[in-house]
């Protein structure tokens, strides 16, 4: 474990919300800086969108290839059982795992930077952090990227490039989609009244929020390192009392 990183660093908030775009500015920083100015070492990123594309695109290839059946969602692309939603986040749990076992060093390395949207409409992060195994949970610390319903709606439509569905920081999801899926946030319940910590399996996990209304994330510019800056050297501060 290093003593100036984070181990986890959990990144949550709408689509469109920032969330793809603090990450790629923590990604273009060089090591040196990253860890001097948000404790962050060699990244390793667990994403589940990626996870989730992924299943639609074997169902693409099933219903219009092999003539078979789809198995993860239905014709307007919605999953076919709530609990694939949870299924996602087990998978987090599952390959982090996988990296520890492999590397009894990991963390003096790597932070891993956790990365999802939840929207009540799927249970929420009420729900999803359940799903979370414990030992994520004790060494993790939450970077919540805060923006209204519009402004993710707005984002959404902004980057979204039809050639590139499957691409990160360039997907989207259609208006009628975004708001049945995301429209509803759960994340003032989750987080209650504590503005340091969440609760969560009994485990007290730090957390920050970056107000991104207005928009300082796509500029990606010194204003926003400024921020991030702030809020990571409070969130280490929290992790480390």
């Amino acid at each position: 474990m290093s003593k100036n990183n984070f181990e986890i660093i959990i990144l949550n908030g709408r689509p469109g919300s920032g969330k793809s775009e603090v990450i790629d500015y923590i990604k273009k920083l060089s090591p040196e800086d990253r860890s001097n100015r948000f404790h962050i070492g060699d990244y390793d990123i667990i994403d589940d969108f990626p996870m989730l594309w992924q299943w639609f695109e074997d169902d693409a290839i099933l219903e219009k290839i092999l003539k078979k059946p789809r198995i993860n969602s239905d014709k307007d692309g919605y999953f076919l059982h709530e609990y694939q939603w949870h299924l996602l986040i087990e998978r987090i749990s599952f390959d982090y795992s996988k990296k520890i076992r492999d590397n009894d060093d990991y963390h003096s390395k790597y932070t891993t930077l956790i990365e999802y949207s939840r929207g009540t409409e799927h249970g929420g992060y009420i729900e999803a952090y359940q799903h979370l195994s414990e030992d994520i949970l004790k060494k993790a610390a939450i970077f919540y990227v805060d923006v209204p319903w519009e402004e993710s709606l707005r984002k959404n439509r902004q980057r979204f490039n039809p050639n590139k569905p499957d691409s990160i920081l360039e997907h989207g999801l259609p208006d009628w989609k975004l708001e049945k899926m995301y429209k509803d946030c759960d994340w003032e319940e989750f987080k209650s009244n504590d503005p340091e910590y969440i609760t969560i399996k009994g485990i007290k996990v730090p957390y920050v929020i970056l107000d991104n209304n207005p928009d300082i994330t796509t500029a990606r510019d010194d204003k926003l390192g400024n921020v991030m800056n702030n809020l990571f050297n409070k969130l280490w501060e929290l992790k480390n009392k």
